[in-house]
């Protein structure tokens, strides 16, 4: 049911673009994209250049969080963990808490930080502890984009200061706003935050909404020169949720006023009730296409030396492999819709060595394997990981399958298993 209200989000927000065309012009000049979407319905109530890329600018930092929330509920990290931060985390332009390279920071406070304050700082220092570094953490949240349904987003930072290359949609924001609100209700809460206090100073949230607009929730404003000003909202009244996403504002009093007058005006067409999965609109779809043939999985050779340790051992990691340098690190399953169990003992987790069950010419292929093995051997894999590893030989692309986190002899072990259970695996250092 939870793959299935996961598509069917991104159906119904899909759906809505033929109710918007891409053409159409934003009908308040003060901005230049936007979308309102029924929560409850999945419904899009009102869609004007939903689908023209813009610059998320600070938005992004909801899919860092996005990836923070699934490492936490998977029990890699809890909110006393300690963050380290690095010369680059330290040097990120403001704004920002101003963190020294060397110090520490609390996830609880790093997740505050991003949500009232907006630190570029503790963004960076989120990426450089999960995934080694920001450009290996970007890979990560562009792949659980992909797997949200987020078709237009492309992740290069995790804070959202400028990068040509970082682009989305106000419907893709608007996908990961009700993904987050839907797949993380136990961490949600924090984006309602007015205000925060870090070492003796005290920060006020950016959105405005949670400050005059009745039932705002929550959850993210941003702003580079390049993006203008950007607002995503989450609203209740009563029964009726409204989620709203503007894009490219004028000015941040501009900004919020566009959107609380596309809320005002899309109220009375918001449906009352409790959020359901709605079937109507796959219905007309007709039926799922056959899953594609499998394939042999082929097995590559471990790599005689294991890669230096970060702060936290995780999948994005990985650089290169022995079958050729550059491999791109894809997490396949970074969504809490199918979560690894708590343990209580993260640390077991932690590890440089890797088990592969599988290589494939299709990452499809590779993320099914990923999904059988784990369906097989739940206990076995719970906590670590999985994730997809590509690379070229020859002219053609390959996809690793592969599950993270072991030590030497954890890795061995949990191979030999496997085997026993007919799943073919190889214990290998990361690379």
């Amino acid at each position: 049911m939870r793959r299935f209200g996961r598509l069917t989000i991104a159906l119904l927000l899909s759906f809505g673009a033929a109710l918007a065309p891409f053409s159409e012009a934003v009908a308040d000049s003060r901005i230049k994209a936007a979308i309102i979407v029924d929560a409850n319905t999945n419904n899009v109530l009102y869609s004007s250049s939903a689908d023209v890329l813009r610059s998320p600018a600070s938005l992004t930092k909801i899919m860092t969080l996005y990836v923070l929330f699934a490492y936490m509920r998977a029990g890699k990290l809890t909110p006393n963990t300690e963050l380290k931060v690095t010369a680059h985390a330290a040097a990120q332009a403001p704004t920002k808490l101003g963190l020294k390279p060397g110090s520490t920071i609390k996830v609880d406070d790093a997740i505050k930080a991003l949500v009232t304050k907006s630190a570029n700082d503790a963004a960076a220092v989120i990426a450089e502890n999960l995934a080694g570094t920001e450009e290996n953490f970007g890979r990560v949240m562009t792949q659980t984009a992909r797997n949200l349904g987020m078709k237009n987003t492309t992740f290069r930072n995790a804070s959202g200061l400028p990068n040509d290359e970082q682009l989305t949609t106000a419907r893709d924001m608007a996908i990961l706003a009700m993904h987050i609100m839907r797949d993380y209700p136990e961490y949600y809460g924090v984006f309602k935050t007015q205000y925060f206090t870090y070492k003796g100073r005290k920060y006020r949230n950016h959105n405005r909404l949670l400050f005059g607009y009745r039932g705002t929730d929550g959850i993210k404003t941003g702003y580079t020169r390049a993006s203008g000003f950007n607002l995503t909202a989450s609203v209740q009244r009563g029964d009726k949720h409204l989620v709203g996403v503007v894009l490219g504002g004028r000015t941040g009093a501009q900004r919020d006023a566009a959107l609380r007058a596309l809320l005002d005006a899309n109220w009375s067409k918001a449906t009352s009730g409790k959020p359901k999965a709605t079937n109507f609109i796959a219905s007309l779809l007709g039926p799922a296409p056959p899953p594609p043939p499998s394939r042999k999985p082929v097995f590559a050779l471990a790599s005689a030396t294991p890669a230096p340790s970060a702060v936290m051992p995780v999948p994005a990691i990985e650089q290169g492999d022995a079958s050729g340098p550059g491999d791109n690190v894809r997490a396949a399953s970074l969504s809490p819709n199918r979560p690894a169990p708590r343990d209580a003992n993260p640390s077991r987790f932690a590890g440089n060595y890797h088990v592969q069950v599988g290589a494939f010419t299709s990452e499809s292929d590779a993320q099914n394997r990923l999904g059988m093995v784990r369906q097989r051997a739940p206990n076995l894999l719970s906590g670590h990981i999985p994730f997809t590893a590509s690379f070229t030989k020859g002219s053609t692309e390959w996809y690793r399958a592969r599950f993270a986190g072991f030590s030497k002899t954890d890795a061995q072990s949990t191979c030999d298993a496997l085997k026993r259970l007919r799943l073919e695996c190889i214990a290998m250092a990361a690379e």
